[in-house]
């Protein structure tokens, strides 16, 4: 459990600001005005599952980013972990760390599982102007349908 209710659609997106792993700081608010972004939080970097949906999202990289759209992934895991993950998964899109102070911007979605301390398999999807337009939250061992990510990504992008 998380302790909490994730954020609803409608909501305004929680911003944060997070390292990724190369070490260069990602905001947020950034992509407000001009970017639609996929936020898919996931357990943890070199597990079954979640290495399978990032080779998925590698494979279907040029779908998932576009001069409207960004994808961002995060875990709990530390940033010298996710440089490890991408690196040998030639993973080169944003692996962002929520690693100190723990769980803080996972928290903010309520998407943190407190007693694994790691985020839930949860995705979200927020518009150019950082309203939250669809979100998913899977079982720890179910694998996200990309196909349909792409989708909410494409129409929040379009408005």
């Amino acid at each position: 459990m998380t302790g909490q209710e994730p954020l609803p659609v409608g909501a305004t997106a929680p911003d944060f600001m997070l390292r990724d792993q190369f070490g260069q700081d990602t905001r947020l608010s950034s992509y407000r005005g001009s970017k639609a972004v996929a936020l898919l939080f996931y357990p943890f970097a070199f597990s079954g599952v979640c290495t399978g949906e990032m080779a998925g999202i590698r494979h279907r990289l040029d779908e998932f980013l576009t001069f409207d759209t960004e994808v961002l992934a995060i875990s709990c895991d530390p940033v010298y972990a996710l440089r490890a993950f991408a690196d040998s998964d030639g993973l080169n899109f944003g692996l962002l760390s929520d690693f100190w102070p723990h769980g803080a911007a996972t928290r903010s979605f309520g998407v943190l599982d407190e007693k694994l301390g790691a985020p839930r398999r949860s995705s979200y999807v927020i518009d150019p102007e950082g309203t939250i337009r669809w979100s998913v939250h899977n079982a720890m061992h179910a694998g996200r349908d990309l196909d349909e990510h792409l989708r909410q990504l494409r129409a929040a992008a379009d408005g």
